[in-house]
């Protein structure tokens, strides 16, 4: 059974700093593509941060230079490092597990809300 579970979620002033991590289980963690998507309200799923298996790494645009994405292939996580947020940055954020059409694997979500 594939188990895909985000925490670290939470509060945060504008300017400041969260670290979201991801478990996941039931899956050959090294196989496949480790990212982070988040959705806000009436917006569409946009990716944030992707680590491929070939040790490459995306981020979209709006937060390169503050998001820090990684991956540790003997614990089977996957972390989110979130500096310097912004209240653009608020959403639901999802961790993902990707290999291919039939082996894509999604958590329930933890909330990011940015806000004085």
């Amino acid at each position: 059974q594939v188990q895909i579970v985000e925490s670290g979620g939470g509060l945060v002033q504008p300017g400041g700093s969260l670290r979201l991590s991801c478990a996941a289980s039931g899956i050959h963690f090294r196989g496949y593509a480790m990212g982070w998507y988040r959705q806000a309200p009436e917006k569409q799923r946009e990716l944030v941060a992707q680590f491929h298996v070939d040790g490459r790494i995306v981020y979209a645009d709006s937060v390169k230079g503050r998001f820090t994405i990684s991956r540790d292939n003997a614990q089977n996580t996957v972390t989110l490092q979130m500096n310097s947020l912004k209240q653009e940055d608020t959403a639901l954020y999802f961790c993902n597990a990707y290999q291919s059409f039939w082996n894509d694997y999604w958590g329930q979500g933890t909330q990011v809300t940015v806000s004085s």
